[in-house]
């Protein structure tokens, strides 16, 4: 369904919660190999849209089926992975350089567990990653979490 938009899914979520299900679908475009500014980010009506085909399908299923099949009650859930994003992969480094981002590690690199900084690039499987007047080269073996920083 987001691929006849151009987009993908991102991620998937599918939760109980006190107001009951909650499925939360994620859409991003795809990796353009470029550097990507905030102005190409997915937005609200791509994500109406990608919701009312989710939705019809989930109907759908529900007639066929006779019953509902994330139950009684369940609320849909499609957005971006918003301006402040994970980045889980060598290429989202790539595709976000110029932007600020935080990384924490599984273990301390140059003596910390926490950077941030403007991302540069990715060179011998390291972020690189420009702090002021200091530049942290980051194994992405070691990155346990990694993310966007919004800039005001």
């Amino acid at each position: 369904m987001a691929g006849s938009y151009g987009l993908e899914i991102f991620d998937v979520q599918l939760r109980r919660e006190s107001i009951g299900t909650v499925l939360r679908i994620v859409i991003d475009r795809p990796d353009a190999g470029r550097v990507e500014t905030p102005d190409d980010a997915v937005g609200i009506e791509e994500c109406q849209r990608v919701s009312h085909d989710v939705s019809a399908v989930l109907d759908v299923e529900e007639e066929e089926l006779g019953e509902a099949s994330l139950g009684q009650h369940y609320t849909l859930e499609v957005s971006s992975p918003g301006l402040d994003r994970p980045l889980r992969h060598e290429a989202d480094y790539r595709r976000f350089v110029g932007r600020l981002a935080k990384l924490v590690t599984t273990e301390p690199v140059e003596r910390q567990s926490a950077f941030s900084g403007r991302l540069r690039g990715v060179e011998d499987g390291r972020v690189v990653l420009e702090e002021g007047r200091r530049t942290h080269r980051v194994p992405v073996a070691l990155i346990k979490r990694g993310q966007l920083v919004v800039e005001f």
